[in-house]
């Protein structure tokens, strides 16, 4: 069984933070300790937008989390955590941290990857909004002129062992035609 059809069947095809049905998606929740399906969770378009991109979250939507934080699913309770840590300031998130219980382990997953503000650390993610990681292997999604070099780098084309820019969120290193040149994220896609 794919990790898609165990999080079908975990979720009862809706949304594991909002509960919305239709166009659900498995997303790999950062931190995690492997790559099984309890490090993932299966969520709608919408809830995966406003976690993938701060500027676009929406506070009321995430009332939802009132329940879902209650799951027996360790990975949605991470994910619940740490979206009520990001909107502390609106007040209401508070009174459901105090509610919320985590297990040690649980607890220790989903600090990791918060700064010290309690704000999520960026995460370098694709075109397709994958999570990349030193060492991955990403193909580019559209040619691109490759500056201070005489060459276009095609699309299609398969750069390997790629390493994240840690200051810089949008950009990845990697080789293509043995030159190291820097890589917008939304230029590339992770191969499987």
């Amino acid at each position: 069984m794919s990790i898609a059809q165990e999080l079908e069947a975990r979720s009862g095809s809706v949304c594991e933070l909002c509960g919305a049905s239709g166009d659900l998606k498995v997303f790999w929740v950062p931190g995690s300790p492997d790559q099984s399906s309890d490090s993932h969770i299966y969520i709608c378009p919408t809830c995966e937008e406003q976690l993938l991109d701060a500027e676009k979250v929406d506070p009321n939507h995430w009332r939802c989390l009132n329940d879902s934080m209650w799951s027996p699913v360790p990975a949605v309770q991470v994910m619940a955590w740490r979206m009520l840590n990001q909107l502390k300031g609106e007040g209401w998130p508070l009174d459901l941290l105090e509610m919320m219980y985590l297990d040690e382990a649980t607890s220790q997953w989903a600090k990791a990857g918060l700064t010290e503000s309690g704000e999520e650390m960026p995460k370098h993610v694709d075109s397709n909004g994958n999570v990349l990681e030193n060492g991955d292997t990403v193909t580019l999604i559209q040619s691109l002129d490759v500056k201070g070099a005489n060459f276009t780098a095609k699309r299609g084309t398969a750069v390997r062992n790629i390493t994240l820019v840690h200051d810089n969120h949008e950009h990845i290193e990697g080789r293509v035609e043995g030159q190291k040149i820097v890589i917008l994220t939304k230029f590339v896609k992770k191969s499987k």
